[in-house]
């Protein structure tokens, strides 16, 4: 059993990116000093909803600053980056930090990332499968050509060269993204916006529960569950509104106006929201439901520094070590 946080990195109002910054690097911190498993850091781009434009950077940073921890991206976006580029930097973490680095990968969206970074829509709409098996094919590799629609390239030499492929995990949205990581032997991270039922679901589609899956959640432990939904009621839609405005299409394609209210009631329905008993079965239901046991908790969704550290450690010492004796 694994259990992990999920940091947005997201600037609350009144916040400046320095700040949101320092408080995940203490987040990761107080994570590891609470029992947690690993940290996962999004990224995005032109948006207050996350402030991070590179989770590898940032993983490169935590790495530094924790000791026993291990840190992963969910996700690094592949429809704008290069996946030697990215394998490289992924092969280096690993190395430096003693294996602590995992990579989780995603397709992304039909953002205007894609215009800024000159990758476009194609790359978006058909170019995953293929960015994802030439970044699987560095970090298996000494040496690497190659000869695709989206990429070309000579023989070079793999440097530097992990001693093992750190952890690879593929962000999985639709049956077509959940069959692609299926073929490649890959697990699937599946996000908070849906729920233990989904998940099950996406594991029986994806025909290997015997992956180590990952499994995202809203969490925020309280003294009552009428107690923790009131907070993320007041708090929530304060952030996730004029964050969510950051998601802007490249081609101006019509998309469903976000409910941030709407959204939070949902997130307090379905997720581990409510007194530490409440949190841990939440917990325990989607593992015995989903067979997942690596899970993943946004832990910020209170939305100021201190809250999401109170709420690391409350998670931490009344949360953790029940849900670990009951899987």
């Amino acid at each position: 059993m694994r259990l992990g946080i999920f940091l947005l990195t997201t600037r609350f109002p009144g916040q400046g990116d320095a700040a949101a910054l320092s408080r995940t690097v203490e987040a990761a911190v107080a994570a590891e000093r609470a029992g947690f498993d690993d940290v996962w850091l999004a990224e995005h781009h032109f948006m207050s909803y996350g402030v991070v434009p590179s989770a590898t950077l940032l993983a490169g940073h935590l790495l530094a600053v924790t000791e026993r921890i291990d840190v992963g991206t969910a996700v690094s976006v592949l429809s704008t980056r290069h996946p030697v580029a990215l394998a490289e930097e992924a092969a280096m973490l690993s190395l430096l930090s003693g294996g602590r680095f995992r990579l989780g990968v995603g397709r992304g969206g039909p953002w205007r990332d894609l215009e800024v970074f000159g990758t476009g829509l194609p790359r978006y709409d058909h170019g995953f499968a293929e960015s994802l098996d030439l970044l699987l094919t560095w970090l298996d590799s000494e040496r690497v050509s190659w000869e695709g629609e989206h990429f070309r390239f000579r023989e070079v030499p793999v440097v530097p060269r992990a001693l093992a492929r750190p952890p690879v995990t593929v962000a999985c949205t639709s049956p077509s993204t959940e069959a692609l990581a299926a073929e490649r032997g890959l697990p699937m991270l599946l996000g908070m916006h849906v729920d233990a039922g989904e998940k099950a679901a996406a594991v029986g589609r994806h025909g290997r529960p015997d992956l180590p899956h990952i499994s995202t959640h809203v969490a925020q432990v309280a003294g009552t569950r009428e107690e923790a939904v009131k907070t993320l009621l007041d708090e929530m839609p304060r952030w996730l509104a004029p964050g969510l405005e950051g998601y802007v299409t490249v081609d101006d394609r019509p998309r469903p106006s976000p409910d941030p209210v709407g959204y939070t009631r949902r997130m307090c329905d379905i997720h581990p929201v409510g007194s530490p008993d409440d949190c841990v079965e939440s917990l325990v239901t989607t593992v015995e439901r989903t067979g997942i046991r690596h899970l993943i908790l946004l832990v910020e969704a209170a939305g100021s520094r201190s809250a999401t550290l109170e709420n690391i450690a409350r998670l931490g010492a009344d949360v953790l070590p029940e849900v670990r004796a009951a899987t």
